[in-house]
């Protein structure tokens, strides 16, 4: 057991913020924690970090434990470099190293009749027990895994302080997981990571020893990493066992249970109490009446299931379509400094179509639907009667002095003030928000400001950049279920793979300064991915029917193909193999382990081995199914 919580309470300035809050979390638990805005998901966190002290019930956590937390935005300063930063968590690794070389040094010096050769040979013998225990001759292929994987392989010299505040997160990221603490906390882990990125963290996740607490409203991620699920709502805790897909499922299934129970002890009630009403006051029934009355008295009352919050809702609505062919690239060349974004780049998106943008950060996309705004490119091109709305990830175009009623009023002068206040209130922001400050709202409220805005510009072909970012998961999917309905243009950049997969049936990926388009679903979209990346793909059943004798010139020409290709992966993994074997030998030399540039390029060399060795056995099995 890491955390126990039983009956917890907890509030602020006599506001409850949670209530009888109980749940046990353990050694490799994969817990999602979900909930609205304000629900109290931070307050929890801080709860089991020992940040606020609670008001009534226990919270028993296991004593020297070691909890790894990532904040939202929670990097941190530093003038190391990234490799230096990393090298840190790793001291009492390069301690023992060190301090083995040493003793190396000294037993080379000492008479071997000595006693002090005999106690320092004592003591090599256990420094290298606990170096191998530890794993440390590995350590900077550890570093260097991690750092490759979260997107920082060209970075390791740079220093920290000069890296962007979603750089200094990943770099917090890297750390955490480097130190493999027990309980690893991650508040919205997914917020400034790649695709690439991303897929990489769920695969290193996945094999994770120690226990996950993860808030997200990545639906993707939690359903690919959590076994349970903690829902906070209306200040008390649920349970639910399963991931994200799963919850959805119990959850409703849950609800129609307790209201079904709670509408049949209703209709019991309804009758004990006519049958009280109708006999209490006749002689011949009054004991039975009484007896019914008590009975409704001790009656154990089911608690009618609160409704659900009303979500968001956003509608999206035009005045004129505009011509067919809505957006024509031909030959752009887009550049933002001396760094060359697309290259040659071609594109076309046709009237109704709904277009998600992918591709690893830095490769343009958010400066893609920038230029597209501007639309100042001689090479962009648009069709009649177009009209334009923009969202923009960081709501630049909010000013943060106004009020939020005077935002959205402010672009619509002659509407009446109730039509405004509905329109905010349908978006999410109730009335006691209408004169707030824009600056004083939290990321949430402004996404749901800025989404309202957006709405009410009436385009017909919609730009969005990173929509979902700060909105809470009734709030996004709310704005799937506007756009779906929507039957204008949509082109929009996003890292969410379950809203992309409700909303694109166009998916143009950047790569390597050129963009390409796919057909189809996000799902079609990572199969054709798969098919690309397939080396030599067996021939179709449909071609070749397994009862058939006959086959074709080409198909004869593939197997000569596959089977030469196989028997040449067979070589290539065994000369790797020996040649893995021979380093993991050496690396227990003393010559190698006290030559720390020896000991890199060893370590460097091992990683690529691993590497090759995972792409030709996935290759073998392709070719040999």
């Amino acid at each position: 057991m890491l955390v126990c919580s039983d009956n917890l309470s907890f509030g602020f300035n006599g506001e409850t913020l949670l209530k009888g809050v109980t749940f046990t979390l353990s050694e490799g638990d994969k817990i999602g924690l979900i909930g609205g805005n304000g629900e109290g998901k931070t307050t929890l966190i801080r709860l089991i970090l020992k940040e606020l002290d609670l008001d009534s019930g226990t919270l028993q956590i296991k004593n020297a434990i070691r909890i790894g937390y990532l904040a939202q935005n929670g990097g941190y300063d530093s003038e190391n470099t990234v490799f230096e930063e990393m090298r840190e968590v790793f001291a009492e690794d390069i301690r023992l190293l060190a301090t083995l070389h040493d003793t190396e040094n000294k037993i080379a010096v000492t008479d071997s009749s000595t006693a002090e050769y005999r106690a320092l040979c004592s003591r090599y013998e256990n420094l290298e027990k606990q170096i191998s225990a530890r794993d440390s001759y590995q350590f900077e292929v550890k570093i260097r895994s991690v750092l490759n994987g979260m997107g920082f392989e060209n970075a390791y010299a740079q220093k920290i302080s000069t890296m962007s505040g979603g750089e200094k997160t990943r770099l917090k990221l890297c750390r955490l997981l480097l130190e493999e603490p027990e309980l690893l906390i991650l508040d919205e882990p997914t917020n400034h990571l790649d695709m690439k990125t991303l897929f990489w963290l769920e695969e290193y996740l996945t094999s994770f020893k120690g226990a996950l607490f993860i808030v997200s409203h990545d639906r993707y991620f939690l359903d690919k990493l959590v076994t349970q699920i903690y829902e906070l709502e209306s200040k008390t805790l649920s349970v639910f066992k399963g991931n994200y897909s799963k919850y959805k499922i119990l959850k409703a299934e849950k609800t129609a249970r307790i209201l079904k129970e709670y509408e049949k002890q209703q209709e019991e009630r309804a009758r004990m109490q006519d049958y009280v009403d109708r006999n209490l006051v006749r002689a011949s029934t009054t004991k039975m009446a009484q007896s019914r009355r008590r009975a409704l008295e001790k009656m154990e009352l089911i608690e009618k299931p609160p409704l659900p919050p009303d979500p968001p809702r956003f509608t999206f609505s035009y005045a004129e379509k505009p011509y067919e062919k809505v957006i024509e690239i031909k030959n752009l060349h887009l550049t933002v400094g001396e760094k060359t974004l697309l290259n040659d780049f071609s594109f076309t998106l046709l009237r109704g179509e709904k277009c998600a943008v992918v591709g690893d950060n830095g490769t343009g996309k958010s400066t893609l639907l920038r230029a597209l705004v501007q639309g100042k490119n001689p090479a962009i091109a648009f069709g009649r009667f177009v009209k334009i709305a923009y969202y923009d990830q960081e709501n630049a175009n909010l000013d943060g002095e106004n009020t939020v009623l005077s935002e959205l009023w402010g672009r619509h002068i002659t509407w009446e003030q109730t039509k405004v206040r509905a329109l905010l209130a349908q978006a999410g922001l109730p009335s006691e928000d209408m004169d707030k400050k824009v600056r004083m709202l939290s990321g949430g409220e402004r996404a749901k400001l800025a989404l309202a805005v957006f709405a009410c510009e009436n385009g017909n072909l919609l730009f969005l950049d990173e929509p979902t970012n700060h909105l809470d998961l009734q709030a996004r999917e709310s704005l799937e279920e506007a756009l779906k309905a929507f039957d204008g243009t949509v082109l929009f950049v996003s890292h969410d793979r379950y809203f992309i997969r409700a909303i694109a049936g166009k998916i143009l990926e950047l790569e390597n300064n050129q963009g390409v388009c796919f057909t189809g679903n996000y799902d079609n979209y990572t199969a054709q991915k798969q098919m690309q990346s397939a080396p030599l793909p067996a021939p179709s059943a449909k071609h070749t029917p397994k009862n058939s004798g006959y086959r074709s010139k080409e198909d004869r020409a593939l197997e000569a193909r596959k089977r030469t290709r196989i028997h040449q992966i067979e070589k290539e993994i065994s000369a790797l193999e020996t040649e893995e074997a021979e380093i993991n030998e050496t690396l227990a030399l003393p010559e190698v382990t006290g030559n720390f540039a020896l000991l890199t390029e060893k370590c460097d060399r091992l990683e690529k081995i691993h590497s090759l060795l995972d792409t030709l056995y996935q290759e073998y099995e392709t070719l040999i199914e």
